[in-house]
């Protein structure tokens, strides 16, 4: 690391010179929900400093990730200039070339492939950051494909399906009103830590928490209740804490028989589940089990979180979390103030009231106008409500060409290291005729492309944001790009121009667009500029509770569904009824003699998100090498000290990491975070072990063993 680049982390005093602006802009490192405003310091065109806004939800401060800001947008390996492959395909040898140049090599051969083979063999792909979705979904669909993707694909649209199974629509817990709070597999601390602000302040006022989840997180020590479960068993627990609360009659009777379907179906269900049966499948405690569900049935209001993928990322996944969420129903608190409100986002997953039509404006075309989508005949379920194709299913149908051919790809933000088999989908994307990626840095993932598009981050660029405070947010760049690089949206208006797309809102550019997709909350950008630390609009409004009472349920009976009409009909179990993950010591046996140990992955760590800060040293630093965490009673019985070098393994293959001895892991069960180019935990995994029903992958319940490694090599 050489000097000048270490100094543009902190600067110096005299650096802070009498010239030096203040720019208000937003850090987008993380998801729309987080996305912190910062202060940027800006002095002869660079910014010198970043602090967080007092205006926003982060009141001032920042993570580690948002202060390492200046690291990441000056990175010496930043993009600057679009390229054009040479060499072979993940040799990274490429040549510099114009825009023109560049963006018209990507239209002839989109619009070749598409004459060849249809508009349906490209797929449109949004990775990171997520504020272009919008504008490249349209894009894909007036080019003619079905087929826009995205990493939602493993994120929160698995539990988002499970609400809308149950309820015909999604909700979200009010913390600020609720009196009790059941938290399953949520870790506001190190995944939102601004809205863990809220959470610790409802705390104070009397809030009783119930956490569940096997790891010992942040939350925990303020928890009334730890609900510590075997991974892969939260069905079997939620079904655990139905048995008490309907045996001990503390269920919501009015609710329960005025608006639900299937309940005489559901409590049988739960009967095979009491308690002391449940704790020999979760490890929970009996009296534990009664403890929670007597405190969650007994307090009203109360409310239900979970995270946005932790407990469906399990091969029985999508009805563990119909379980979970069917608690919210079962004790009355569907859309009551305090309990699980319905109100839809309006904007990039943002629900503040401002009205939008974001979703026209993306679906430019019907589905009946275009081909299946990818995904569709495998995972129709989630195909029906989640409008886009299934990213999980990609890798696949490129080997197959089944049932046709996918050539061509063009994405923003694309990682292989998202997929299960992470390396089966970095030779899949290998095998695409032409394959476009538009990034900050060159990734061992732009490397596969024939084109790579250099991005600005959210430091140089323009972009709509939606607060759940009311607030209205009109970014404007505190510098000008880096080099050539532009903003993903300009990207793809240009490319709707070079693909010569017949779309009047696309050639009307980008601005207009976000006018159109505003038009019914009266607001424009021009108007949203006056205002550079956004807009707080108290004149929207927020909807109404109990809206089931005068419009029913938008499920196919009217009604709350213990028993899903729309899973009966695909012939899938109705019931949220458990079944064991794939890979277990109960499930697999045989398989847990020579991994006795359950491997779970993804958790989150305060000072990475994903793959994209490991580059930064500053956050580097802070974890220097790949570790996996290991219960103390699991490393004596392996001979194993905290920092040995271990080899990490399942049936697949094996990755050599540090072992990082702690007790926040459970006896049994090993956690490491995912995304290090150097040990790469999704390769681990069998890319079709996953939810048969959504899709997703199984990245949290599986089996593995580990063993110290030898002094020197790789694994």
């Amino acid at each position: 690391m050489n000097d000048r680049y270490e100094q543009t982390a902190v600067p110096a005093r005299d650096e802070m010179a009498t010239d030096t602006e203040i720019r208000p802009t937003i850090c987008s490192i993380c998801n729309p929900g987080s996305h912190c405003g910062v202060d940027a310091y800006v002095s002869n065109g660079r910014i010198i400093k970043v602090k967080g806004s007092m205006e926003t939800h982060n009141a001032g401060t920042l993570c580690a990730k948002g202060a390492a800001g200046l690291q990441y947008v000056y990175h010496p390996d930043r993009l600057t200039t679009p390229l054009i492959r040479t060499g072979d395909r993940g040799e990274g040898r490429f040549e510099p070339a114009s825009w023109e140049d560049a963006l018209g090599l990507v239209a002839n051969r989109l619009n070749e492939i598409k004459a060849e083979c249809g508009p349906e063999s490209v797929i449109f792909y949004a990775g990171y950051p997520k504020w272009m979705r919008p504008f490249l979904k349209r894009l894909a669909h007036s080019f003619g494909s079905p087929n826009y993707a995205s990493e939602s694909s493993t994120c929160y649209t698995a539990a988002k399906l499970a609400s809308i199974l149950n309820y015909g629509e999604e909700t979200s817990p009010e913390v600020g009103r609720a009196k009790c709070l059941l938290v399953w597999s949520r870790n506001l601390f190190h995944s939102n830590p601004p809205r863990s602000k809220g959470l610790l302040a409802a705390r104070k006022k009397g809030l009783k928490i119930i956490e569940v989840g096997p790891l010992v997180t942040p939350l925990t020590r303020h928890a009334d209740i730890h609900l510590r479960l075997r991974p892969g068993t939260s069905g079997a627990l939620a079904l655990a804490l139905a048995h008490v609360i309907i045996t001990e009659g503390i269920f919501d009777r009015d609710f329960v028989n005025r608006w639900t379907s299937g309940f005489d179906e559901y409590r049988n269900l739960a009967r095979g589940f009491a308690p002391d049966a449940a704790e020999k499948i979760t490890g929970v405690p009996a009296d534990q089990i009664v403890r929670a569900a007597r405190l969650f049935a007994g307090s009203k209001p109360a409310a239900v979180m979970t995270g946005a993928s932790p407990t469906v990322h399990h091969t029985n996944g999508l009805q563990n979390q119909r379980a979970i969420t069917a608690l919210v129903g079962l004790t009355g608190n569907f859309d009551v103030p305090g309990g699980n409100h319905v109100f839809p986002a309006n904007y990039l997953y943002i629900s503040n009231g401002v009205k939008t039509r974001d979703g026209e404006f993306m679906q430019s075309r019907p589905w009946s106008a275009m081909a299946p989508r990818v995904g569709e005949d495998k995972h129709p379920v989630w195909c029906r409500f989640i409008p886009e194709a299934h990213s999980m299913v990609v890798p696949f149908q490129i080997r197959s060409q089944k049932p046709y051919p996918i050539r061509a790809m063009l994405a923003f933000g694309l990682n292989h290291r998202m997929w299960p088999g992470s390396d089966f989908a970095r030779e899949s994307f290998k095998k695409l005729d032409f394959l476009v990626d538009v990034d900050l840095f060159m990734t061992d993932t732009a490397k596969l492309a024939d084109v790579v598009l250099p991005a600005c981050s959210s430091y140089e660029r323009s972009e709509l944001k939606f607060y759940p405070e009311k607030r209205i947010f009109w970014t404007r760049p505190a510098i000008e790009p880096l080099g050539q690089s532009r903003s993903d949206a300009e990207i793809i208006f240009d490319l709707a121009e070079t693909l010569a797309l017949d779309d009047d809102l696309l050639r009307g550019g980008y601005e207009a667009s976000v006018d159109w997709i505003l038009k019914p909350s009266g607001f424009k950008v021009a108007e949203l500029k006056q205002y550079p630390r956004g807009l707080v609009v108290d004149d929207v409004s927020i909807p109404s509770y109990r809206k089931y009472e005068k419009n029913g349920f938008k499920t196919p009976s009217g009604k709350m569904e213990f028993t899903s009409c729309i899973l009966a009909d695909h012939g899938l179990d109705s019931l949220p009824v458990y079944r064991e993950p794939m890979l277990s010591p109960i499930s697999t046996p045989e398989a847990a003699q020579n991994f006795p140990l359950i491997l779970t992955t993804g958790a989150r760590l305060p000072f990475f998100i994903h793959s994209r800060a490991y580059r930064v040293p500053q956050l580097r630093r802070l974890q220097p090498e790949p570790m996996a965490d290991v219960n103390p009673a699991d490393a004596r019985e392996r001979d194993l000290s905290q920092g040995d070098w271990v080899l990490l393994s399942t049936s697949l293959g094996a990755v050599r990491v540090r072992a990082n001895l702690t007790e926040t892991v459970p006896p049994g069960v090993v956690n490491m975070y995912h995304g290090r180019p150097e040990a790469d935990v999704n390769t681990l995994i069998d890319p079709d072990y996953r939810d048969p029903i959504s899709g997703f992958p199984a990245f949290k319940s599986l089996l593995c063993e580990v063993k110290k490694a030898p002094e020197t090599g790789a694994a």
